[in-house]
């Protein structure tokens, strides 16, 4: 079973360790903004194994697990990554997550277009009609979504989840 995992990671032995114990791809958040060159490093030394994590509250990239905002969008740290071989850009909506009131469809697809790394939404999934809306937004490149607390409570059922993808995905081709 692929694993992302992020939080807290910020030096190149602890990305190599998590990597070394499994883990498919890391992500990387706060040192994105703060240490561009790490996540630079990383991904030419882990090809595919890293992703950057672009949390946004209010439009602006939150770091230190939210406590801090930047004066940087999620846009603009994304292009600072985009020839720097990272796997992917997730978007975290903070003022969404964990609500269950909907995911930032217009932010993701925002994102998605000024960017050629994939991205994944993440924040406020509480039903499948947020992966419907997702799929409705028609973004080759929004890659996946992350549903944490839906799935917990059981208003997602996974195997519904992804018959719906696969099925959108497969008209769409």
């Amino acid at each position: 079973l692929p694993i992302e995992l992020g939080g807290g990671i910020r030096d190149m032995k602890a990305i190599a360790a998590w990597l070394e114990a499994g883990i498919t791809r890391v992500i990387l958040g706060t040192v994105a903004l703060t240490n561009p060159t790490l996540v630079k490093g990383a991904a030419r030394a882990f090809p595919g194994k890293i992703v950057v994590g672009a949390d946004a509250k209010g439009g602006k990239i939150a770091t230190q697990g939210w406590a801090e905002t930047s004066e940087v969008t999620p846009v603009e740290l994304g292009k600072r990554f985009e020839d720097a071989g990272v796997a992917a850009v997730l978007f975290t909506d903070v003022d969404r997550d964990g609500l269950l009131k909907g995911v930032n469809v217009s932010a993701t697809a925002v994102l998605a277009r000024a960017l050629t790394i994939p991205v994944i939404a993440s924040g406020g999934v509480g039903s499948i009609q947020d992966v419907e809306d997702l799929l409705a937004a028609n973004e080759p490149n929004i890659e996946g979504v992350v549903i944490g607390r839906a799935l917990y409570d059981g208003r997602i059922d996974p195997a519904a989840a992804l018959n719906l993808v696969n099925t959108v995905r497969a008209k769409q081709s």
